[in-house]
């Protein structure tokens, strides 16, 4: 079974195409390392709990989206060996954790074994 990266954050609806544009460039160097598929989700309909809900667990402001995402892998140890890879790609050089589109505070993420699939 396939081994999942998740994560959830608030993007400024100001960012979305820088966002995008790094979801994009970001998605090739995790493939380029073991990836087998990177999926990134701009949310249109996610209603706000009162209890929990995801725009409540990343504390998404009025002027933000949620997004969210996964990158499958094919097991825990090619995630392992890979995200290492992809932090060490020349191509993530260029990127200051201080001027990403979002901000990393409220990023929720955790890695996930694969229990069903269909």
């Amino acid at each position: 079974m396939s081994y999942v990266d998740g994560y959830v954050l608030a993007v400024s609806k100001k960012n979305k195409a820088a966002y995008i544009k790094l979801a994009k460039e970001s998605a090739l160097v995790f493939k380029d390392h073991g990836a087998l598929s990177v999926v990134e989700n701009w949310g249109d309909d996610v209603p706000e709990g009162k209890l929990t809900s995801f725009p409540l667990a990343v504390k998404c402001a009025e002027d933000e989206q949620v997004v969210f995402s996964w990158i499958t892998w094919p097991s825990k140890e090619a995630r392992d060996a890979g995200n290492k890879a992809a932090m060490e790609d020349p191509r993530f050089e260029n990127y200051d954790p201080k001027n990403m589109p979002f901000d990393g505070k409220r990023l929720i993420y955790g890695g996930f074994t694969t229990i069903a699939e269909a």
